[in-house]
């Protein structure tokens, strides 16, 4: 028997948690792969057939299959093929003799993990075992994140107690499935991201990349390669072939933030990759196919730059496909409280997982009382700053911004009537505040209060020749 290297504590524990199934009709050879591997560490099965080896893979717990490429029951692709049908495959090894090596290569290529070649020596057989682990392993880390990804951003998991975004979470459940881009529109701050994993992990796409860009961050001159990918020595710092975030996104769903900063070339070429599903990187002769589907997401009024010319209408029409208007937390107030909940407990088990950190009924009253300009990402940090203030986990009105503490509804009504404001003044006042409201924009602005947008327009140009007329 060989002498066999000793392995180290790690590799002998993840040996000893391992189960290696030998599939040879030989017995010697079966005997000898069965001590020499034992004594290696490894749990150890092993089948006299290929037939018996499928029917242990198919019934017990196997991590790697080592095989004889030809045995007399079954065809050695057969056995390749029957074992990768299986759940859960496991790496298979194949044992083949020199003369052999191009069946082994082809075994390879039909889903075996290697081959070694007769006559090896056994650490040769373990080093290859030890591959193939380290390789599952990987592939069941994989797993566990995608699936720790998916369920983060299940409906489960998405705070939605208000009326305004259980129709949100309605239509994402609806257009999950299609292949159609979605244009995503809010006030910063509002969840458009995480609305954007929520429709790509819902879809028939969830197993493949989630790629998102934040367009207003990328610089002009990047955006380009950035987006569409390069080859090399397109441009001076081009030393070598780069894919872009389409073909990063291949198969699966790419999430374009601030589209509305997109400057006007590169939304030419934008619209021609989303009409012709294919990309051509800077400096390449050809285009490559790619398979995307896109959600844009933007918190500025599109239609308004549409009518200014800063925004192609084609493009428009292309990713607005579906459209999805997230409201601001002022206007969801039920999920106020549910939220800032959820985000103190998240900060608490950063901190310690045994801090027992809540909120006191003043520090609740204040926080649905505020109108949120920053939305949710404001309210997180608020939470945020409120736990790191306060002295025994319960945040108090004094750890909280002054700006939260002293903020307070208006009653626009009294205030008329205290100000003697006429209804002229007062249609003004409640216009410009619904249009605060809504973040500046004017299209949702106009809708909620059921004008149309050139009359809204005709008003606010009103507004302010009046203003300039006083001052002048």
């Amino acid at each position: 028997m060989a002498d066999i290297e000793q392995p180290l504590p790690d590799e002998a524990r993840r040996r000893a948690q391992a189960t290696v199934l030998v599939v040879e009709d030989d017995d010697a050879m079966r005997d000898v792969l069965q001590e020499e591997l034992s004594d290696a560490g490894y749990q150890v099965e092993v089948a006299p057939s290929a037939r018996v080896g499928i029917d242990m893979v198919r019934r017990t717990a196997v991590d790697v299959v080592i095989t004889d490429l030809r045995m007399p029951d079954l065809d050695g692709f057969d056995l390749i093929r029957d074992i990768k049908a299986t759940e859960k495959a496991p790496p298979i090894v194949m044992i083949t003799a020199f003369g052999s090596i191009e069946t082994a290569i082809k075994a390879v290529k039909l889903g075996a993990y290697d081959y070694i070649t007769k006559p090896f020596e056994i650490e040769e057989l373990i080093l290859v075992i030890d591959k193939a682990m380290g390789e599952l392993a990987l592939r069941r880390k994989v797993a566990q994140l995608q699936r720790e990804v998916e369920n983060r951003y299940g409906f489960d998991n998405i705070i939605a107690h208000s009326e305004p975004m259980q129709e949100v979470l309605s239509l994402v459940t609806r257009i999950a499935g299609s292949t159609a881009s979605v244009l995503l529109a809010g006030e910063s701050g509002t969840g458009k991201e995480l609305i954007a994993r929520a429709i790509h992990y819902q879809s028939p796409r969830a197993k493949c990349s989630f790629v998102a860009v934040n367009l207003a961050a990328v610089p002009e001159q990047l955006i380009e390669s950035e987006l569409f990918g390069h080859t090399k020595g397109a441009f001076t710092d081009a030393r070598q072939d780069k894919p872009g975030l389409f073909a990063e996104a291949d198969g699966g769903t790419l999430f374009l933030d601030e589209i509305g900063e997109l400057a006007a070339a590169l939304q030419a070429k934008l619209l021609r990759v989303l009409q012709e599903q294919e990309v051509r990187p800077v400096g390449a002769t050809r285009p490559q196919k790619v398979d995307v589907r896109v959600v844009a997401a933007t918190n500025r009024d599109l239609e308004e730059m549409m009518a200014d010319g800063s925004f192609r209408e084609d493009l428009f029409y292309r990713l607005n496909v579906f459209q999805i208007d997230l409201p601001p937390l002022r206007q969801r107030p039920d999920d106020i409280l549910p939220l800032a909940e959820h985000f103190l407990a998240v900060a608490a088990a950063k901190r310690a997982p045994a801090l027992r950190a809540q909120l006191s009924p003043d520090t609740r009253r204040l926080l649905v009382a505020y109108p949120w300009p920053g939305n949710v990402r404001e309210l997180e940090n608020v939470i945020e700053r409120g736990l790191t203030l306060c002295r025994d986990g319960e945040i108090r009105p004094e750890d909280l911004p002054s700006t939260v503490r002293e903020r307070r509804q208006r009653d626009l009504l009294a205030e008329a009537v205290s100000r003697r404001m006429n209804l002229a003044e007062l249609e003004r006042e409640y216009i410009e505040r619904v249009l605060e409201d809504e973040g500046g924009n004017k299209t949702r602005t106009a809708q909620r209060l059921g004008l149309d947008r050139k009359t809204l327009y005709r008003k606010l140009e009103e507004y302010a020749r009046s203003d300039g007329k006083k001052k002048d």
